[in-house]
């Protein structure tokens, strides 16, 4: 209870106090008459103060004063004591413990951060984008199924037994199903991809070769022109055997040895390799195969006064440069300034 109060439930008790004793008496008349209309005002002008007393003490502190009418006290005939009624102050009731809401762990209820805004249907989105694995660039093919295909029936010359690998045609078309899974990617590499290009030139001509089987010459074949239809699929999109060299081969690597690489089932063409093209082999296989074709009388007569070679150098002079100074590099026998060199005719025939 405050100071405040408190005078004012003291100053309250005095009043009461004062009331119930009947206060300062004057002095008695000689008749009731006077003595009624002595007292009754002075008695009544008391009460109104103790009940103005009460109001201001209920605006004051309304839990400290009970809400209740005071009774009217009976007017007394003088000289008679008015018993004291004892009044007990109600006690202030106990205020209420102040309670502080529990954090909630509800997420429902907590303080959703700044950086939440995103939906869940977003954020899973996400998560399921970044578990999923990247996706992987194609790899070069294997190819050592054409390579045990060229060891078994291509001779060591060069000459193809069509007839025997006419029987082990399901196991060619499985080789080059693989091919046309895809075709070189930057990330194969040079070699890799020069060695798929070469391979896949080769193993088509041999496949032409056998969908119709048997013929006598490659020219026999779509009016002689069977380089330029385009039959070959590759990884969604369709080829020639011209678009294969003249067009990827030829100008994108640049190396003219590829010349003695391709082979186009002719007896007058460079022989075909027993062994498949692989990015470890390349470099040794181009090399072995360029010395060999130019030191064969097979294809190049090379003597004395009196120089013939094949008509390939003729057909893609651009490819070697100064001609003398290209066989040179690779022959045996160096041709000399003094000698002409001259280019012999083709031979079409099959090379079986």
């Amino acid at each position: 209870m405050t100071f405040r109060n408190l005078a004012t439930y003291l100053s309250f008790l005095c009043l009461l106090s004062l009331v119930a004793c009947g206060g300062p008496q004057p002095e008695a008349a000689s008749t009731d008459k006077g003595v009624a209309s002595t007292e009754a005002p002075d008695l009544m002008e008391k009460e109104e103060v103790v009940r103005d007393v009460i109001e201001h003490t209920q605006e004051a502190n309304p839990e400290f004063v009970a809400e209740e009418k005071l009774p009217v006290k009976p007017v007394a005939a003088a000289g008679t004591e008015q018993p004291t009624k004892t009044t007990t102050a109600p006690k202030a009731p106990k205020p209420a413990p102040t309670t502080q809401p529990a954090a909630s762990s509800s997420p429902a209820t907590a303080e959703k951060p700044a950086d939440q805004s995103v939906s869940s249907e977003e954020r899973t989105t996400e998560v399921t984008t970044a578990a999923e694995p990247a996706p992987q660039a194609p790899t070069p093919p294997d190819h050592s199924a054409w390579n045990a295909l060229l060891k078994q029936y291509v001779s060591t010359s060069g000459d193809v037994n069509y007839a025997r690998l006419k029987n082990q045609e399901a196991a060619l078309d499985a080789y080059l199903a693989t091919l046309a899974e895809a075709t070189p990617d930057k990330d194969w590499g040079r070699n890799a991809s020069m060695a798929y290009w070469i391979n896949a030139y080769n193993a088509f001509t041999v496949k032409r070769i056998l969908d119709n089987w048997p013929v006598k010459s490659i020219m026999d074949l779509d009016g002689g022109k069977t380089w330029d239809v385009k039959w070959i699929d590759l990884d969604g999109k369709t080829y020639s055997l011209n678009q294969i060299e003249h067009e990827i081969l030829r100008p994108k690597y640049g190396d003219p040895r590829i010349h003695f690489a391709v082979n186009c089932a002719a007896a007058s063409c460079p022989p075909l390799a027993n062994r498949a093209f692989t990015a470890s082999n390349l470099n040794g296989m181009l090399e072995s195969l360029t010395r060999k074709f130019i030191n064969n009388g097979r294809y190049n007569q090379i003597e004395a006064g009196a120089v013939k070679v094949s008509k390939i150098f003729d057909w893609y002079g651009s490819d070697f440069g100064d001609l003398r100074t290209y066989l040179n590099k690779y022959l045996d026998d160096p041709i000399a300034e003094s000698t002409e060199i001259q280019f012999r005719d083709y031979d079409w025939s099959l090379n079986n």
